[in-house]
């Protein structure tokens, strides 16, 4: 071949120098190999401005020296920065990575000692913790408090899948434990009695049998009824098999196995379900469903309140709805922001999920501006709801005479007033009204499908909080945190279940796993608070927004909504304008 080779332009290759095991006569320090806007100092500055009281008022005293709190908590809170949960990797980060010791001041403490404190000490103070770092971003201009946007995600519990527990199938097994309870005792009254009628014994007065006993409810009168007929026939009992057997039944059996169901009624607690290895976590459909069949997994009910991506506030809940929980967040929220001297949030903001009488209520109590969709929300913005004239919200109300008018002309007349109890045990007033005869009307079969007269359920109430929720909803305002609400919470999940990896607790019971959840909650506030501040290193502005500031641009904002409002109109959206600019300036 007649090819030729290109000559190398050089003629050796050169390396670096590289002695692994020459010694140095000055070693270099912490501070010297980590850089000096890494995340790892934010974390230890924000923690050492931390006033910890109460975290250090958990310790009893007494005993061997214990390791700071501050180091401990610096290595979980930085440790769930950097994504490890686990307590054996934490004892492994701080002998092999240097952020971490230089973290602990090169401490080592072991795996025990770092749970026990995650699961001990800090597990009733984390809330102070989160707390402190919410009030370094309010300090920090980051977070304002004027608009709170609600939203919940369902997280799986360290339970096995497979242990759980259902109230219905208690409730079914007790119910046929207690009826083949009371038909033994009936058989014991029954043998009884005939023993004493033939002995000759005055026999008992109106013929006393089975119906005379009060029917066995509970365990407790069970076991003072084998404790009766213990001692009624403590003479036979040693003569007679059957009956002794039967007694044998009765409290060995029986018994036992009653208390059994009682202690799974009073773990429930009025839920659906519970697992047995984690006693607080419930059964609910999650997401992540690895059998693709809908099936449930024990779990927690997480809600949080964000402002900018910033988690205001979080509770865990055992229900997994959660129109239920929300008036126990805004409460927890509450009180959380009291503790560092706020006020809650002017603006309250959530899905369909949370639009109900009772925390309508709650709302206009606190004073919070209500924008709160409730169910059905989008649905009657379509045309085939809207043009449907049997629909009660479009059917004619005759506010004068109390009556409504069916398309046919019939009067449906109020006819009485029911009251219902929500599971909080919020009573609501619902007013009932009734056709006078739908028998032969032509458009029976289309209005409804009862067999009786329509009845239409009217909740006043209700109607008034829905009138007030849709005006704010359809303003500029409202339409504004629509869409802001749809990559404020959200977001935040997401970053936590798939950027952060976390998809599952580690440790079980309510407290323990409210702890873990609070050390996700504030690695995620100071890793976004470590991103903004970077971010704004390139900016000539200070990292912080300055009021001034932050209402030139929300003046600004307004401004170019109102023009986008005029030039495009929101598809089913009212058509009072003037209603819409009075709103945003509420």
């Amino acid at each position: 071949m007649s090819t030729t080779r290109r000559k190398k332009r050089h003629s050796a290759v050169t390396f670096k120098p590289y002695a692994q095991h020459q010694g140095m006569l000055f070693l270099p320090s912490f501070e010297d190999l980590i850089p000096k806007d890494h995340i790892v100092r934010l974390v230890s500055r924000a923690i050492d401005g931390m006033q910890l009281d109460s975290l250090l008022n958990a310790y009893e005293g007494g005993g061997a020296s214990n390791y700071h709190p501050k180091l401990l908590l610096k290595v979980l809170v930085y440790g769930y920065v950097d994504r490890q949960y686990s307590s054996r990797r934490l004892e492994k980060a701080t002998r092999e990575n240097i952020n971490f010791m230089w973290l602990t001041g090169l401490q080592s403490p072991d795996h025990n000692t770092i749970n026990r404190f995650r699961k001990g000490q800090l597990k009733d103070t984390v809330k102070d913790v989160f707390a402190a770092v919410l009030l370094l971003l309010l300090e920090e201009g980051m977070v304002r408090l004027e608009d709170y946007h609600i939203d919940g995600t369902k997280i799986e519990s360290a339970a096995n899948r497979y242990s759980f527990v259902w109230a219905k199938s208690i409730t079914g097994h007790k119910g046929r434990l207690l009826a083949k309870i009371n038909v033994l005792l009936d058989q014991i009254d029954r043998e009884n009695d005939r023993e004493e009628s033939e002995a000759g014994k005055a026999e008992r007065e109106n013929d006393q049998d089975s119906s005379a006993r009060p029917p066995i409810e509970d365990s407790e009168r069970l076991a003072q009824t084998i404790a009766d007929l213990n001692e009624q026939l403590k003479e036979r009992l040693p003569k007679e098999k059957p009956l002794r057997r039967k007694m044998a039944e009765l409290s060995e059996k029986h018994l036992n196995k009653l208390r059994e169901y009682e202690k799974h009624e009073e773990k429930l607690g009025g839920r659906n379900s519970y697992s047995k290895t984690d006693e607080d976590a419930t059964f609910m459909r999650m997401k992540e469903d690895h059998m693709r069949n809908g099936q449930l997994k024990p779990g927690y009910n997480v809600q949080i309140g964000t402002e900018n991506q910033f988690i205001i506030n979080y509770t865990l809940h055992q229900s997994p709805n959660d129109m239920p929980v929300l008036k126990e967040h805004l409460e927890d929220t509450k009180q959380q922001l009291a503790s560092i001297g706020y006020d809650m949030p002017k603006r309250a903001s959530a899905d369909a999920g949370y639009g109900s009488e009772e925390n309508y209520d709650y709302l206009e109590a606190e004073g919070i501006e209500n924008y709160v969709k409730y169910p059905g929300f989008y649905q009657e913005q379509r045309k085939k709801i809207k043009n449907d004239p049997f629909r009660t919200e479009n059917l004619f109300y005759n506010e004068q005479e109390d009556y409504f008018v069916c398309p046919m002309g019939q009067h449906l007349t109020y006819r009485y007033t029911s009251k219902t109890k929500s599971k909080n045990n919020y009573q609501s007033n619902v007013r009932v009204y009734k056709a006078q005869r739908c028998t032969g009307c032509p458009l029976r079969a289309v209005c409804h499908k009862a067999k009786t007269n329509r009845i239409v359920q009217i909740n006043p109430n209700l109607k008034r909080h829905k009138k007030i929720a849709h005006q704010n909803l359809w303003s500029l305002r409202g339409i504004y945190l629509r869409q802001q609400r749809c990559i404020e919470p959200e977001p935040v999940f997401g970053q936590i279940k798939w950027n952060r990896g976390f998809k599952r607790f580690s440790l079980r019971g309510l407290p323990k796993v409210s702890c873990e959840f609070g050390l996700i909650a504030i690695a995620h506030n100071l890793k976004k608070m470590w991103v903004k501040l970077q971010l704004a290193k390139g900016l000539p502005n200070p990292p912080h927004i300055p009021p001034k500031s932050a209402q030139i641009l929300a003046e600004n904002a307004k401004n170019a909504l109102k023009t986008i409002f005029y030039l495009v109109n929101p598809p089913g959206a009212p058509h009072n304008t003037n209603l819409k600019l009075q709103l945003v300036n509420q």
